[in-house]
């Protein structure tokens, strides 16, 4: 190991140690899920982020390819108090190692999230502890924000559409507009469906989607600012009231800008897996696992789209629903079922709200 730091753009420092991986710089966020360390860091809706997580502990439980939400790991870093390394279990910092993932230990993560809660999330850089680190790390940062592009969703959705078989054979067929989805929530919808499409969310047309005749559209989660998706906002709008849409996370997110709505940045955001929800529409509270850094603007929806999601925490919207425009869209990640799974009955809600749709179309 060697002495590294964590350096955020406002000029704090955290020491640590670090295990191998280059310098990197990114937003600096943090996750209070005790477990699940795989699974976030391949979620492409952590593109270009540091990762802080709260639980001491990480890695003791090893690693396992069947609970990757993607074909890679997304985060820029990997920050924690404490770093499994040992003879007997240290595959997750392999897995870390293999992909040039800055892992720094050791770090007081407690004061390093109480700076993020109080003062809100910044960019930070992971580099070898020095005189100089400061310095090297604020230009790190500087470089890395401006080679950005705006709109991350197109740095990680698919780039050409793909079909899956679903489990039920004469089930409805889905389009999948893809801004960076997570695997489980196709998996959710395959034991729901007959035949889904993965659209992606810049390169597919309206006349793409509409031809291949879908029953109900789902739009998936994905990194970044919702307002710079102007493409996928464009796509959404021409797609509404022609099929029932669902929206998870950012999908939720472009279907009510799609709708008229605005969109702003919290504070520190919500990253965990133990977030309570209100649900108006399956009439229970639930908890909810969560990985966003905006949520709708109050006080912006259109009057013909009710709040039917509500997080407990803060009183955010985290959920909308039309009969109207027929779409419903969720803040959360219902595919995650941390409640284990309460938030499940969304996706038979979303089959169902879709036949309903597509019987009233064909009178």
């Amino acid at each position: 190991m060697k002495p590294s730091c964590l350096v955020l753009e406002t000029g704090e420092i955290f020491p640590g140690y670090s295990f191998k991986g280059k310098p990197q710089a990114g937003e600096v966020v943090f996750n209070t899920s005790h477990t699940g360390y795989e699974e976030i860091a391949t979620d492409p809706s952590y593109y270009s982020q540091i990762l802080v997580m709260t639980a001491p502990l990480q890695g003791n439980y090893g690693v396992s390819d069947r609970f990757w939400e993607s074909h890679k790991i997304w985060i820029k870093g990997f920050v924690c108090l404490e770093m499994q390394n040992t003879s007997r279990q240290h595959g997750w910092l392999e897995r870390l190692k293999s992909y040039d993932v800055p892992t720094l230990s050791h770090v007081d993560t407690r004061q390093l999230v109480l700076r993020l809660r109080d003062k809100g999330v910044v960019w930070g850089a992971i580099v070898p502890l020095s005189k100089k680190s400061k310095k090297e790390a604020l230009n790190l940062i500087k470089i890395t924000k401006k080679s950005q592009i705006k709109d991350w969703t197109q740095l990680v959705s698919t780039q050409k559409i793909q079909n899956y078989k679903g489990k039920k054979r004469n089930g409805l067929k889905i389009a999948f507009v893809d801004f960076g989805s997570k695997q489980n929530i196709l998996r959710e919808v395959l034991k729901r469906t007959s035949e889904v499409s993965i659209f992606p969310s810049r390169l597919s047309s309206l006349k793409e989607i509409k031809k291949w005749k879908p029953d109900g559209l789902l739009l998936s989660n994905g990194p970044g600012d919702p307002r710079d998706v102007k493409e996928g906002t464009e796509l959404v709008k021409g797609l509404l009231n022609w099929r029932f849409i669902f929206g998870i996370c950012m999908g939720h997110q472009i279907l009510a800008q799609a709708l008229g709505s605005k969109t702003y940045k919290l504070k520190f955001g919500h990253r965990g897996s133990n977030h309570p929800i209100r649900d108006s529409l399956l009439d229970k509270v639930y908890m909810s696992a969560q990985n966003h850094g905006y949520v709708i603007q109050p006080g912006t929806l259109p009057e013909d789209v009710e709040v039917s999601h509500v997080n407990l925490n803060d009183n955010t919207i985290a959920g909308i629903f039309s009969k109207k425009h027929k779409c419903l869209g969720v803040q959360f990640h219902p595919e995650n079922h941390p409640g284990p799974r309460d938030s499940l009955a969304l996706f038979d809600f979303f089959i169902k709200q879709s036949k309903n749709f597509n019987k009233k179309s064909s009178k």
